[in-house]
């Protein structure tokens, strides 16, 4: 089991830009899928972005203005985000595919989560 902590976020103005990282309790190797998703008040968790060893993959919503990225020596991946909209405001959660199923849009294709961290962007 690979625990996942989540970093970053906070506070914003719409427009603004945040960096989310997201730490693993052990080495993460490139066949690893790290993916990110969120989860706004009342509502379902929803895909944001996610890494294999070779590509990117990104939300429509988020395309343009975020940015995923790895760093494996770290242990952690990292989202930027830029632009934020107050509609974006929700609790951002990483999480792992230690077999890269494929399934990097859906919840059920990762094995562990992080806590979340809070995002909060004012208008």
């Amino acid at each position: 089991q690979v625990q996942l902590v989540e970093s970053g976020g906070g506070l914003v103005q719409a427009g603004d830009s945040l960096r989310l990282s997201c730490t693993a309790s052990i080495s993460i190797y490139n066949n690893y899928a790290m993916g990110w998703f969120r989860q706004a008040p009342g509502k379902k968790r929803d895909f944001v972005a996610a890494i294999n060893w070779s590509d990117t993959y990104y939300a429509d919503s988020v395309k343009g203005r975020v940015t995923i990225s790895r760093d494996n020596a770290k242990r952690t991946v990292y989202l930027q985000m830029n632009s934020l909209k107050p509609e974006e405001t929700a609790v951002f959660f990483c999480a792992v595919d230690a077999h890269d199923t494929g399934r990097y849009n859906y919840t059920d294709g990762y094995g562990d989560w992080g806590e979340g961290t809070q995002v909060t962007v004012s208008s």
